[in-house]
């Protein structure tokens, strides 16, 4: 499991800058205004090989008791009692204030592993300034500066040191014959009952109010032979909707279920459409690579007018997973349960295919004589061979010249020639293009 590493500090001392520096991204937002950060953002990292998930906090106040400042401490406590780590940011150009001292006094309490990281220190790596932060009693003061990227690699790799790491852990390739299923979704869209349903006893919680499971549950369970672990997550709903500081964090733990996960069960509601936030998941599934089965909870409750708009919403909502299939189900009248296995198998089975590079190498030959890619500057691409390059999802690379310039709708006309000769279904699929260097492209 990847590390989980909060950043907590006072506001504006730059904790969503180093969020995004790590994370690659900008999902967090960022200026120059106190308290902007009011709701947890979340994402992944990597440094090397390594991997975590990275929490980003409101500003900290520990003793306020009133209004959103106080919610935002609370919020920040839970991320501080789930988190692995805690880097608490502090800024060396305003100082060492009282309210760092309260934080670092509540963070010694927590027994957690804590690292101070003093942003806005470019430049000033031996200045005396940092000096005064030793009165915070967290040990060696790390100065880095998140804008400008400095000092935050040696101060990733002190946070990650005490974690063992594992290559097997995060090689999904070799499954273990054990499917490992999350099935996820909105809150009260009916996974624990569905999974009660399978079980054929109550071994979930399932009750008729939103947010009721907080944490991702497992629980084994063999069909037909074949051994499974099934993963209940914890409802995810609009961020807006939520203000439970531990339903928020459980948000950390669903993003890991469905990360670990073999094939994804996506279950939506037929009685309340397709919303942003099943959009939201899907893409979430998507970006994570998991293979993915669609199924619409409750379709008895609705009648045929409001069915042919759920379809149509989920054909343009859901559109980037076509490659899903879609079941129609009803969990507490168990229909539909039987073709949903099957739709779960085939997407597992998909998700580990074994494809050959003869058969991949005369596929990507056979798309080229019947449309060729378009020609890019002074070349066409060149489609020579193509290999497996891992599973889970099926990653094929292409190798040839000038590949850069393939673009992306012939990537998909490849793609679906690839997916029809191999009958894959429910799971993403990735093709990578690697150019040799052309020999006479510096030549006239």
């Amino acid at each position: 499991m990847k590390p989980v590493i909060a950043l907590v500090g006072r506001p504006n001392v730059g904790k969503s800058t180093l969020f995004n520096r790590l994370t690659k991204t900008r999902d967090a937002i960022v200026a120059d205004f106190a308290g902007l950060t009011r709701d947890r953002h979340y994402g992944d990292g990597r440094i090397g090989n390594q991997e975590f998930t990275v929490v980003d906090t409101g500003g900290f106040e520990p003793d306020s008791t009133t209004g959103i400042v106080k919610e935002m401490a609370k919020q920040t406590r839970q991320a501080v009692a789930e988190a692995d780590a805690v880097i608490f940011v502090v800024d060396v150009r305003l100082g060492l204030s009282a309210q760092d001292s309260d934080i670092a006094r509540y963070l010694r309490q927590s027994s957690k592993r804590i690292y101070l990281c003093v942003n806005k220190a470019e430049g000033m790596s031996e200045s005396p300034l940092l000096g005064e932060f030793y009165e915070l009693g967290l040990g060696e003061p790390h100065p880095i500066s998140a804008s400008h990227g400095q000092g935050i690699r040696s101060l990733m790799e002190a946070v990650l040191e005490p974690f063992e790491f594992d290559e097997d852990e995060v090689a999904s390739d070799v499954p273990d014959g054990v499917i490992r299923l999350a099935v996820a979704g909105r809150p009260n869209v009916g996974k624990s009952t569905l999974i009660n349903t399978w079980l054929g006893e109550e071994r979930l919680v399932a009750f008729d109010m939103p947010g009721t499971t907080r944490d991702a549950i497992s629980v084994p369970f063999e069909r037909n032979g074949q051994q499974f672990q099934l993963i209940d997550t914890a409802g995810l709903r609009r961020k807006g909707k939520v203000f439970e500081a531990i339903e928020k964090f459980s948000v950390v733990k669903t993003l890991q279920a469905i990360a670990d996960a073999n094939v994804v069960l996506l279950l939506l509601d037929a009685t309340q459409g397709v919303s942003d936030q099943d959009a939201h998941i899907a893409g979430y599934i998507l970006e994570s690579g998991r293979a993915v089965v669609l199924a619409v909870n409750k379709w008895d409750a609705i009648d045929s007018y409001q069915r042919e708009q759920l379809q149509r919403s989920i054909e343009q909502r859901l559109a980037f997973l076509k490659f899903a299939p879609i079941h129609n189900i009803s969990a507490l009248k168990r229909q539909g349960l039987g073709p949903l296995w099957n739709a779960l198998a085939d997407a597992y089975s998909s998700a580990y295919r074994k494809m050959t590079t003869p058969v991949l190498t005369r596929l990507i030959q056979e798309a080229v004589e019947h449309q060729t890619p378009k020609r890019s500057g002074h070349f066409r691409p060149k489609l020579r061979y193509a290999h497996q390059g891992g599973m889970n999802p099926p990653l094929v690379i292409v190798h040839g010249n000038s590949l850069e310039g393939v673009t992306e709708a012939y990537k998909r006309y490849l793609e679906g020639r690839i997916r029809a000769h191999y009958k894959l279904v429910g799971t993403p699929m990735r093709i990578e293009m690697r150019s040799s260097k052309n020999p006479f492209s510096d030549k006239d």
